[in-house]
């Protein structure tokens, strides 16, 4: 019990502040209009045919290519940039509690942000869209003629029938969810990691890294590179689905039935194998930290 009174106690210190924060209101600003350009493409379908949509669907399409989880990383980092929150009373906290119970509070503030930052963009997309949108859980007409058609490539809407075959919408929709909140962690936990071992610059540098990493591993990016023809991509995003974090945290990179791809399960735990290797390394910094970088002597 006392445990759990010291990381709620450090959850709190952390989130003091935080609503009033310049840097987070941009966040959320800049998440807002990232919602607004990228669900639009669905918005045009379903005018043209004039077709509803299902209320989950626009999050789906928003998020559910590399390219704009790619995005929605960049602002992680900015949302993090902080990470973790130091001052004069960090070292007060870190000599009253266990260091383990510091770092384990750090997950779960990272963990509740997400979590908070991707209600937010489901609630965006849903009421940017709310006037094509139904609350049943079925796909809807404009996902099939996404994805029965040629049409979701050409506007870069990721509707495609393997995942209409496999799942509904809201079951897609949490698995989404899941699939982004364990790419945060890892990519937050870097940031952590890097701050406590060479600073803020290092810190934000190996955020974009890890970003740049996974675009560079993206099958049609990588498969310009290296100049593969259509009938040799099917290897390229077989390595290229198992390596990168990002294709990790995309929903249509994964095994439905036609691919020798990885599970959202097996995802899930190549992201925790990632997270417990970072908080390990964290773990460590924490232990010889200089604490003379809390109070800036």
């Amino acid at each position: 019990m006392a445990a759990a009174k010291q990381v709620a106690a450090v959850v709190r210190w952390n989130f003091q502040g935080f609503f009033r924060n310049p840097r987070v209101v941009i966040t959320f600003l800049l998440s807002f209009i990232l919602c607004f350009f990228l669900s639009d493409r669905a918005m045009m379908v379903a005018d043209y045919y004039e077709s509803s949509m299902q209320a989950f669907e626009p999050f789906i399409w928003t998020f559910g290519d590399a390219t704009s989880i790619l995005l929605c990383s960049l602002l992680l980092i900015l949302l993090f940039i902080d990470l973790p929150k130091l001052s004069p009373f960090t070292p007060y906290m870190l000599l009253r509690m266990k260091k383990g119970r510091w770092l384990l509070a750090q997950f779960f503030y990272i963990f509740l942000v997400t979590g908070m930052y991707m209600g937010y963009v489901l609630l965006v997309t849903s009421l940017l869209c709310m006037q094509k949108t139904f609350v049943g859980n079925v796909w809807s007409k404009t996902a099939a003629l996404l994805a029965y058609s040629s049409m979701g490539k050409e506007l870069s809407v990721p509707s495609t029938v393997k995942v209409m075959e496999s799942t509904s919408p809201v079951e897609c929709s949490l698995q989404i969810v899941l699939l982004l909140v364990c790419y945060a962690l890892t990519l937050s936990f870097l940031m952590l990691f890097f701050q406590m071992r060479a600073g803020k610059k290092a810190a934000i540098g190996a955020g974009l890294g890890y970003s740049l990493f996974g675009f560079l591993l993206d099958p049609q990016v990588l498969g310009k590179i290296l100049g593969k023809e259509e009938y040799e991509m099917f290897f390229v995003r077989r390595i290229t689905g198992w390596v990168s974090p990002l294709n990790h945290a995309t929903y249509g990179m994964h095994d439905f039935g036609y691919d020798v791809l990885p599970s959202i399960g097996q995802s899930c735990m190549v992201f925790l194998w990632i997270l417990l290797c970072l908080a390990f390394c964290a773990f460590r910094i924490l232990k010889k930290y200089n604490f003379s970088s809390f109070t800036g002597e």
